[in-house]
């Protein structure tokens, strides 16, 4: 009799195992399937407006408090520093319709003068130039976040929201997030998607979790792949990170999001939506997000160390009504 209750109480709880299994799956599954309704829904449910006041405009940087200025600082062990920027391209490519305008003024073979001098020029959004969006650059529904109107961009710039919030600089833990490594491949094919169980699982494999503040890099690859393969239009076609993602980065009040494309992924299988990514996180929840970051000289600096986590430095152009700006982000080990 013992035999028989002990065998029913293992099978019982099999098929419990089996129906949460499948349960977690499917909800899994639901979640690969977003629409634009599902979309509206969530500019909604993952809201950060007024969480800090109706008149914030730093959004989720609030989340980078002193205490956590001072505990990322204590992540400097080496003095190691890594670059974060992909160097300037001055030529036109499929991934680069508007590159740098670079003009020497005064050279060594002017043969007048004691100077050398220069000029740059540089449309930098887009999907070439490493830079940090500001909470200005994207509109829903007329808004930007915080309920501010579109209308506080003008020709002479955004009065609201504008990258100049910024000029103090960023001073967090950085982590990164290598999802190549993850799945045992020099980079991910274009049009892969990112989910949620990608990132938990990179969270599982590097021993570390995601915390209030934290500044958090998305590796796809993108500047291996490019360098083996060639130049390709990643604005149609890219690995990043699926929409269902936006809630797991709330969940965790990630403060700053990047990555070595544009963190969204191309197409992104949400339909009537093109950058469900950057419309939920700078928008919703007013998260900055920094695009075109080189994370390679990073995965393999913290691939060496096995060790994932650094003090994250940079700081913006103070462009009075700028919509974002050119920069250069270091991690220090």
């Amino acid at each position: 009799m013992k035999a028989i209750i002990a065998f029913s109480l293992a099978l019982s709880i099999a098929l419990l195992s089996v129906c949460l299994f499948l349960t977690n799956r499917s909800s899994a599954q639901s979640m690969h399937n977003l629409t634009k309704a599902d979309i509206d829904r969530m500019m909604t449910e993952l809201s950060n407006w007024g969480r800090w006041g109706k008149e914030d405009q730093l959004g989720a940087i609030n989340l980078i408090t002193p205490a956590k200025r001072k505990e990322a600082l204590k992540l400097v062990k080496e003095g190691l520093s890594v670059s974060l920027a992909h160097e300037t391209n001055t030529e036109k490519a499929d991934d680069n319709d508007s590159p740098y305008e670079h003009t020497m003024t005064l050279t060594g073979e002017n043969a007048i003068g004691t100077w050398s001098l220069d000029k740059f020029g540089v449309s930098f959004h887009g999907y070439q130039h490493t830079h940090l969006d500001a909470l200005c650059h994207m509109f829903w529904q007329g808004k930007m976040y915080n309920g501010f109107p579109k209308s506080e961009v003008t020709r002479q710039g955004a009065s609201k929201l504008a990258i100049t919030n910024l000029k103090q600089g960023i001073f967090t833990r950085g982590i990164l997030m290598d999802i190549p490594r993850l799945k045992g491949v020099p980079y991910l094919e274009p049009g892969t998607p990112i989910y949620p169980e990608d990132l938990e699982a990179w969270e599982k494999k590097a021993g570390l979790k995601l915390q209030p503040g934290d500044a958090v890099f998305i590796r796809t690859g993108r500047w291996a792949r490019r360098a083996e393969k060639g130049p390709w239009n990643v604005s149609q076609l890219s690995a990043g990170l699926h929409a269902s993602c936006a809630k797991w980065l709330k969940q965790r009040d990630v403060a700053l999001l990047g990555s070595d494309v544009a963190s969204d992924l191309f197409p992104s299988q949400v339909p009537g939506v093109t950058h469900p990514i950057h419309q939920l996180v700078l928008v919703a929840m007013g998260m900055n997000i920094f695009d075109n970051c080189d994370l390679e000289a990073l995965s393999e600096a913290a691939a060496k160390r096995n060790r994932w986590e650094f003090l994250l430095t940079t700081a913006p152009i103070v462009l009075v009504g700028g919509t974002g700006s050119p920069l250069n982000p270091i991690a220090l080990f």
